[in-house]
């Protein structure tokens, strides 16, 4: 009897668990027209982390036409933005220390790829959080909502 109930315990723990873990990653294109190739991410609840992959899918070089994937809160893109294009390129076009970028990748060229880890404890639901390209002039075009899953 002993082992009966321990496979059906088996059978059930193995039946309530999910088929599948969250998916704690995402992959997102750049191209040489200003556009990435998504508008949304959003952000299982059960992920710790969350880590995006950006991809240049262009040819053009970073100098000319590069991108990278900047996360802040939306009421703060703008000025964010503005503060990257003085910083310049050899500094991602992201300002020194600048506290209001919660995650960055380094800007990258046609072919390049680079990753972020998003700290998801640094993030609030029901807060409003947008991704953008912070090359001077993309932010505009190239951006689009970051949430945590309801």
């Amino acid at each position: 009897m002993s082992s009966r109930f321990i496979v059906a315990a088996a059978l059930l723990a193995a039946v309530s668990t999910p088929l599948y873990a969250a998916d704690c990653s995402v992959q997102i294109e750049g191209n040489d027209a200003m556009q990435f190739n998504k508008t949304a991410i959003e952000v299982p609840k059960a992920c710790k982390s969350f880590t995006v992959q950006l991809k240049h899918a262009g040819k053009m070089p970073k100098a000319a036409m590069g991108h990278n994937w900047v996360l802040a809160k939306t009421a703060d893109v703008q000025a964010v933005a503005n503060d990257g294009i003085a910083a310049g390129l050899d500094k991602q076009y992201i300002k020194p220390g600048d506290t209001r970028v919660i995650a960055h990748t380094k800007v990258v060229g046609g072919g390049e790829s680079d990753s972020v880890a998003v700290d998801v404890s640094k993030l609030k639901a029901g807060e409003s959080y947008t991704f953008f390209c912070s090359f001077p002039g993309h932010s505009g075009i190239m951006k689009g909502s970051f949430a945590l899953a309801k």
